[in-house]
C-alpha cells in the first residue's frame, strides 16, 4: 500500500481487512503472503569469479596488449630465442594487465558486498498480533496487515502505518534513512501533503530504524521490496558503476590506436614491394617475409605495453598520500577521479557540521532597574568535549560563569533535567555521547558554566582528568540534589519536570519548548541580583521575540528552562504542578559547523569545483547554516540558489536545466534525490563527488564518478563508496581533491612522455622502411637491459639499500658505544616520551646512527662503481687501476666526505658526526660484499651463457649477432 501515509488509520485498516484487537487470522496471513511475499530482501545471485576476472579484459587497449605480448613471443621463438627467453617480455605485459583485473575484481566486490551490508538492518524478530494473541515471530515471517507492537530500542522490522500511540509519545531515529540530525516524532494523523518525502510522512515508520522512545503499535503495510529499504536496494541494483575521466581517454585512445596500428601494418608492407626482390632477401617470398615482420615490428613498437603499468603505479603511490590525509581509497581509478572533479554534492550532518549539537545562545532577563533588559550570551564549543567559554553581548568571556544567578539555576536545571550520558573514550581519545543530542548539549552547557564558590573556575577543573572532567559539574549537581519524581515528555505538553529534594527545600526544574514553558510562567529570574520578579507583558514579549530571533533568523534549537519551589515533603508531580513557574533562561542549540569548512569551500570555488550542500532537513535550516559557513556570503540571498527537491522536481525542463548550473542547496532530500542529482549533473558533462554516511545515501555514492563515505557512517555507505573519510570532515575531501590532481596530471605526463616515444620509434621505423634504408634500430640487435642484466641490477641495488639499513640498526644494537637497544625498543621509538625507558629518548636524535648509513652508502657506491669496470669480467682480469680516472674519482669523493665528517662547519652543515675506528669498520664490513656479490653474479654470466632478452617496446626480428664480451 504505497499512499497509507495520506490514509487515516481506518481506511489503512478496512485495506487489509484487520481487526486491530485481533490481528489477522492464520488464513488471511496465507492469502497476504502469497499476495504481497514475504519480509525477506531479495538475495541477489552473485557474479561468478571466473566472470568478474574475464569482465577485466574486456577492454580494447587491454586487447591489442593482450595480443602484442603473443605477437612478440611468437617472434622472438622465430628468431630463435628459447621458449624462456621469449616469455620474460610477455610475462611482464601479462603480469601488468593481471594485477589491473586483480584491482577491478576487488572493486566490482565491494559493490556486491554494499548489497549484502543492507541486510543488517533488517530487523530480526517482531511482536505480532494474531488470532487474539501477541507472540514474537521472526521478522521475516510478516506479512501487509499484521499489527505489531514496538518499544524502545526496536528495530523496525517492516514499513508500517502508526495505528495506536500506548505512551504520551513516539520518537524514532530514522538518520539511516533521511539523514535528519535529530530523532523524529510520530503521529496517528494522516499526511496531506503533496509530493511527500519521507520527511513528511510522520504517520509512517520505515523499515531498519529504531525506536527510540515510546511505544506503539502500527500496522504492516509493505515487506521486502516494497519499503524504504527495498527501495534503496533496487536503487543500487540499477546503478551501474561509472567509467572514470581517464578510462574514458584511454579508450578513445585504444580505438585510435587500434586504427594506426592496422593502417602502418598495410603501409609499410604496401610500399616496401618494390623491395620484396632485393638480392639481400633471397627471393621475392623472403622479401616479402622480412617487410611482414618489418610491419609487426612498427605495431608491437606503437604499442605502450608499460602503460598499465605506469597507471597502476601513479595511482597506488596516489592511494598512499591520500591514506597520509585520512582519505582511505578502496577504489584505485578513483584516485585520479578525484582530480577531474567539477561539482562536490556534500552531506550537511557530520561532514559540512560537526553532528555534535551544541548550546551556542543563551538569553536571560539581566535587571529591572532601568527598566527590563535582556542579555544575551553566547558560548563557545563545538565538540562533546567540555570546553568552552561564556561570552557576553561585548565580547569579554566570563571567567565565573557560575556567579550569574541565571546561568547558575540554568546548569542546575541542564544537569537535572538530562538523562543522556558524556564519556571519556581512551581508545579512541575522544568524548563520546549516549542518549538524545538535546540533552548532551545541555550537560555541555552545565560543564562550561562550572560551579560557584570557586576562585579558580574554571582553571581547577582543567586539572582533572578527561575521564573526570567529562561530567565533572553534572555528576556534582547530581549529589547536590535527590530526584525524588519525574514527569515524563509528551507531545501535548512539550515539557518535562523533575521534582528534587535538597536540604529539606524541594525544587521542580522544568524545561520545554519555549511556547509552552513561558505560557505556564509568572515569575522570572533576574540576573544582576537573583531576585525574583513579576513576568509581565513587556517581559514576556521581549522573550518572545529572542525565541523568534534564535529559532527564525538564527534556526537555533530553541529549549527554555524555569523552576518552582514546591511544599516541603512532596514526593509525587501531576501536570497541575506545572503551572506558575519561575522562568530562568532561554538557550539555542545548533549542530555548529566546522571551523575549517570556510577556507575549504572558499579553495573548491577558487579551483573551479562547485559545491552543492545536500541535506535531508528544512530548507531555512540548510540555508542558515551555509550563511554561518561564511563561504557563500557572495551569492546576497539564496533565491535561486536554494531549492527543496519538490520545488526541484516541480520545475519545467528548461528551468531544471538553468536551476542545475546555479544550484547550492538542495534540501528535504529523501535516498531518490540524491541519486536523481548526481544523474541530472553527470548529464550535463559534470564529474561528480558525492558524500555521504547513512543507508540512504548508498544509491548516490555508486552512482557518483567518486562515492565519499564518511568513517563514522554505516558499512552499507562505505562499502558502496569509492572512498572512506577517516575524520568525517569536508576538508579532507578538498585536500584529496587536490591531491587527485596532482596524481591526475603526473599520469597525463608519464602517458604523453610513453606515447611520444613509442611514436619516436614508429617515426624512425617507417621513415628508413620509406626510405628503403637498412633497419636504424636493428643492428646491435640487442636490448640495452637484458632480463639478466636487470636481475643484476635488483639483487646490486637491493643489497646496496639492506646495507644502509644495516648499518643504521648496528649502530642501536651492537656498537659498544651505542645504547645497545632490544630491537622492539628501536621499533617502537615514536613512543618513548609516552613510557618509562631506562635510556634518554634524545638517543634517537643522535648523528652517529645516520652518519653510518650515509657512510655505508658512500662507500658501497664506490666499490659498485668498481664492479662497473666490466659488465662480465672479473676484477681480477681487469684491475682497478685499468683505469686510473675511475680510482681518482673515487679517491677524490672519499676525500671530500671524510671532509664533511671531521671539519667544522661542513659536519654541522650535513648533519653528520665524526665517527670511530670501530664505526669504519663496520662501514667496510658492510659495504665491501657488494664485489663479491657481483663476482659471483658475473661468474654466473661468463659460464652460463645466459642471456635473457628484456625488450621494453619493440621485438628483435632479424638473426641475432653474437657479441664478445669485453
Amino acid at each position: 500500500m504505497e499512499d497509507a501515509y495520506a490514509r487515516s488509520v481506518s481506511e489503512v485498516l478496512e485495506f487489509f481487512g484487520v481487526d486491530p484487537t485481533k490481528g489477522l487470522t492464520d488464513i488471511q496471513v496465507t492469502q497476504h503472503a502469497r499476495l504481497y511475499g514475504n519480509n525477506v530482501l531479495p538475495q541477489e545471485k552473485s557474479t561468478p569469479f571466473w566472470k568478474l576476472v574475464l569482465k577485466q579484459f574486456d577492454d580494447l587497449l587491454v586487447k591489442i596488449l593482450i595480443a602484442a605480448a603473443f605477437i612478440s613471443f611468437f617472434l622472438a621463438l622465430a628468431n630463435g630465442d628459447t621458449i624462456l627467453s621469449a616469455f620474460i617480455e610477455p610475462s611482464v605485459i601479462l603480469m601488468i594487465l593481471a594485477a589491473n583485473a586483480a584491482v577491478g575484481v576487488i572493486t566490482e566486490t565491494n559493490a556486491e558486498k554494499a548489497l549484502e551490508e543492507l541486510r543488517a538492518y533488517q530487523a530480526d524478530v517482531a511482536t505480532v498480533l494474531r488470532n487474539g494473541c501477541f507472540s514474537i515471530l521472526p521478522a521475516a515471517d510478516l506479512v501487509p496487515g499484521d499489527i505489531v507492537e514496538l518499544s524502545v530500542g526496536c528495530k523496525i522490522p517492516a514499513d508500517m502505518r502508526m495505528t495506536e500511540i500506548l505512551s504520551d509519545h513516539l520518537r524514532v531515529d530514522q538518520a539511516i534513512l533521511t539523514g535528519e540530525s535529530c530523532s523524529v516524532e510520530k503521529e496517528l494523523d494522516a499526511t496531506t501533503a503533496t509530493n511527500a518525502v519521507y520527511q513528511d510522512k510522520t504517520s509512517i515508520l520505515f523499515s531498519g530504524t529504531t525506536v527510540v522512545a515510546g511505544r506503539a503499535r502500527a500496522v504492516v503495510t509493505g515487506v521486502g521490496s516494497n519499503t524504504a529499504m527495498g527501495s534503496i536496494r533496487d536503487s543500487m541494483l540499477m546503478t551501474e558503476d561509472e567509467v572514470t575521466p581517464l578510462k574514458k581517454k584511454l579508450d578513445e585512445f585504444g580505438t585510435f590506436l587500434a586504427k594506426i596500428i592496422a593502417g602502418i601494418c598495410v603501409l609499410v608492407w604496401v610500399v616496401n614491394i618494390g623491395h620484396f626482390s632485393d638480392p639481400a632477401h633471397g627471393g621475392f617470398l623472403r622479401g616479402a617475409i622480412h617487410y611482414f615482420k618489418i610491419a609487426v615490428a612498427l605495431a608491437v613498437a606503437a604499442i605502450p605495453e608499460g602503460l598499465p603499468a605506469v597507471v597502476t603505479t601513479c595511482l597506488a603511490l596516489g592511494t598512499k598520500r591520500m591514506a597520509r590525509l585520512n582519505a582511505i581509497v578502496r577504489s584505485l581509478p578513483s584516485v585520479e577521479t578525484l582530480g577531474c572533479t567539477t561539482v562536490i554534492c556534500s552531506d550537511k550532518t557530520g561532514t559540512l557540521t560537526t553532528n555534535m549539537m551544541s548550546v551556542s545562545k543563551i538569553c536571560v532577563l539581566h535587571s529591572l532597574n532601568n527598566g527590563p533588559v535582556a542579555s544575551e550570551y553566547i558560548v563557545s564549543g563545538t565538540t562533546y568535549a567540555p570546553e568552552g567559554f561564556v561570552i557576553d553581548s561585548l565580547g569579554a568571556q566570563l571567567e565565573i560563569p557560575a556567579q550569574f544567578p541565571c546561568l547558575l539555576h540554568i546548569a542546575m536545571c541542564s544537569a537535572l533535567c538530562n538523562e543522556s550520558v558524556i564519556q571519556y573514550n581512551p581508545d579512541k581519545r575522544i568524548y563520546e555521547k549516549i542518549g538524545e543530542s538535546t540533552e548532551v548539549a545541555l550537560r555541555l552547557l552545565a560543564e562550561k558554566i562550572g560551579l560557584p564558590g570557586f576562585d579558580t573556575m574554571p582553571s581547577a577543573l582543567n586539572m582533572l582528568s578527561k575521564h573526570e572532567r567529562a561530567s565533572y559539574c553534572n555528576r556534582y549537581w547530581e549529589s547536590q540534589f535527590k530526584k525524588v519524581s519525574v514527569l515524563e515528555f509528551s507531545r501535548d505538553r512539550k515539557m518535562m519536570s523533575v521534582l528534587c529534594s535538597r536540604k529539606q527545600m524541594e525544587i521542580m526544574f522544568s524545561k520545554g519548548a519555549p511556547e509552552s514553558i513561558l505560557s505556564r510562567c509568572i515569575n522570572i529570574l533576574c540576573n544582576d541580583d537573583g531576585s525574583t520578579v513579576p513576568l509581565s507583558a513587556h517581559i514576556r514579549a521581549q522573550l518572545e521575540a529572542k525565541f523568534i530571533s534564535f529559532a527564525g533568523k538564527e534556526t537555533l534549537r530553541c529549549l527554555a528552562l524555569a523552576l518552582k519551589r514546591m511544599p516541603m515533603g512532596q514526593q509525587s508531580l501531576s501536570f497541575d504542578d506545572e503551572n506558575d513557574l519561575t522562568f530562568i533562561g532561554l538557550v539555542g542549540m545548533l549542530d555548529p559547523p566546522r571551523d575549517e569548512v570556510r577556507n575549504a569551500i572558499i579553495s573548491c570555488m577558487n579551483a573551479g569545483i562547485r559545491v552543492i550542500v545536500v541535506t535531508g532537513d528544512n530548507k531555512t535550516t540548510a540555508e542558515s547554516l551555509c550563511q554561518k559557513i561564511g563561504a557563500f556570503d557572495h551569492l546576497g540571498d539564496f533565491t535561486g540558489f536554494s531549492y527543496t527537491a519538490s520545488e526541484f522536481e516541480e520545475l519545467p525542463a528548461l528551468q531544471k536545466s538553468v536551476a542545475l548550473q546555479r544550484m547550492t542547496i538542495l534540501s528535504r532530500v529523501e535516498p531518490s534525490h540524491k541519486r536523481m542529482l548526481v544523474e541530472a549533473l553527470q548529464n550535463q558533462n559534470e564529474v561528480v563527488a558525492m558524500t555521504g554516511d547513512g543507508v540512504n545515501d548508498a544509491p548516490a555514492l555508486k552512482k557518483a564518478n567518486i562515492g565519499i563515505a564518511m568513517g563514522s557512517g554505516t558499512a552499507v555507505a562505505k562499502s558502496a563508496s569509492d572512498m572512506v573519510l577517516a575524520d568525517d570532515n569536508f576538508a579532507t575531501v578538498v585536500a584529496a581533491v587536490a591531491e587527485g590532481r596532482a596524481i591526475y596530471n603526473n599520469t597525463k605526463q608519464f602517458i604523453r612522455y610513453m606515447i611520444s616515444s613509442n611514436i619516436g620509434e614508429v617515426v624512425c621505423i617507417f621513415v628508413a622502411a620509406m626510405l628503403g634504408i637498412p633497419d636504424t634500430l636493428v643492428p646491435v640487435n640487442e636490448a640495452v637491459v637484458t632480463g639478466w642484466l636487470f636481475f643484476r641490477y635488483l639483487v646490486i641495488g637491493a643489497y646496496v639499500g639492506l646495507a644502509t639499513v644495516a648499518g643504521f640498526i648496528w649502530w642501536f644494537l651492537y656498537n659498544d658505544n651505542g645504547p645497545k637497544l632490544p630491537y622492539t625498543e628501536l621499533m617502537n621509538f615514536d613512543s618513548c616520551s609516552t613510557r618509562e625507558t631506562n635510556y634518554p629518548c634524545s638517543i634517537f636524535s643522535d648523528r652517529h646512527p645516520s652518519t653510518v648509513s650515509m657512510t655505508v652508502l658512500v662507500v658501497v657506491e664506490m666499490f659498485n662503481a668498481l664492479n662497473n669496470l666490466s659488465e662480465n669480467q672479473s676484477l681480477l682480469v681487469i684491475p682497478p687501476w685499468s683505469n686510473p680516472w675511475l680510482v681518482a674519482s673515487i679517491i677524490f669523493t672519499m676525500i671530500l666526505h671524510i671532509l664533511i665528517l671531521y671539519v667544522q662547519p661542513l659536519s654541522a652543515l650535513f648533519s653528520v658526526t665524526p665517527l670511530s675506528w670501530a664505526e669504519w669498520t663496520i662501514v667496510l664490513y658492510l659495504s665491501f660484499p657488494v664485489i663479491l656479490i657481483d663476482e659471483i653474479l658475473k661468474f654466473f654470466s661468463r659460464n652460463s651463457g645466459i642471456r635473457f632478452t628484456f625488450r621494453f617496446r619493440r621485438a628483435d626480428l632479424l638473426p641475432k649477432r653474437e657479441i664478445r664480451d669485453k
